[in-house]
């Protein structure tokens, strides 16, 4: 559940920050929203192959880049307080673009009228956006927030290919660690515990997803 908070917080808010940078008019739009989207499209073979390499602890992107700061290396994929992030930061980069279509699409829909009344009334870019835009766009981001919530709690690819739960099980999401405790502790009874508390947490975030897009619908 610690994925699923530090992987949802920043695949809401970046995706806004993304949508609304091309929303306002940057030059070269399709360049914009073809680099953002652009990652999704990816399998997540070559997704973790690009972060493994980014996170190598001698000739990784990220530890040189530390390194020509003058801090020291970080074992991205080796340390357990930093592996999650590691997998998290992977995660944003390689899903946030499917986050940023749908706010984009919900900021094209909104209406221009409550904009230039607010403009008119003298308010400024950055007033009209916590007041006008950002109210505007709350049902699209409690459905973006319930889909990366679900997401996150059913993600075991990236994890698995990338790190295989380690180090010590630090990034162990939770159907492996069911597996796991059922199928090599022979702790079947604790495992179908654990897994009907998970498909009860996934059916009821499923409902409440569910029932919202009919609302808006």
């Amino acid at each position: 559940f610690f994925f699923t908070v530090i992987s949802c917080v920043p695949l809401v808010l970046v995706a806004l920050a993304m949508a609304l940078l091309v929303h306002s008019g940057l030059a070269g739009q399709w360049v914009w929203r073809l680099a953002y989207f652009a990652p999704y499209l990816l399998p997540v073979t070559v997704v973790t192959l690009i972060w493994t390499w980014l996170y190598q602890p001698d000739i990784g992107l990220g530890n040189q880049l530390l390194t020509s700061l003058g801090l020291e290396p970080v074992g991205w994929l080796s340390d357990e307080s930093v592996a999650m992030w590691s997998v998290a930061a992977l995660t944003v980069w390689w899903t946030v673009g499917f986050n940023f279509l749908l706010y984009l699409a919900a900021l094209q829909s909104l209406p221009v009228t409550y904009d230039e009344a607010a403009a008119l009334d003298g308010a400024g870019a950055w007033r009209r956006l916590w007041s006008v835009t950002l109210p505007q766009l709350r049902h699209t981001t409690v459905l973006v927030a319930l889909l990366q919530m679900l997401a996150s709690l059913k993600v075991f690819d990236q994890i698995y290919i990338l790190t295989k739960g380690g180090p010590n099980g630090s990034t162990r999401p939770i159907l492996e660690y069911v597996y796991d405790v059922g199928f090599t502790g022979y702790r079947l009874g604790y495992a179908s515990a654990v897994s009907y508390v998970f498909f009860a947490l996934v059916i009821v975030i499923s409902v409440i997803q569910l029932r919202f897009t009919r609302q808006e619908g």
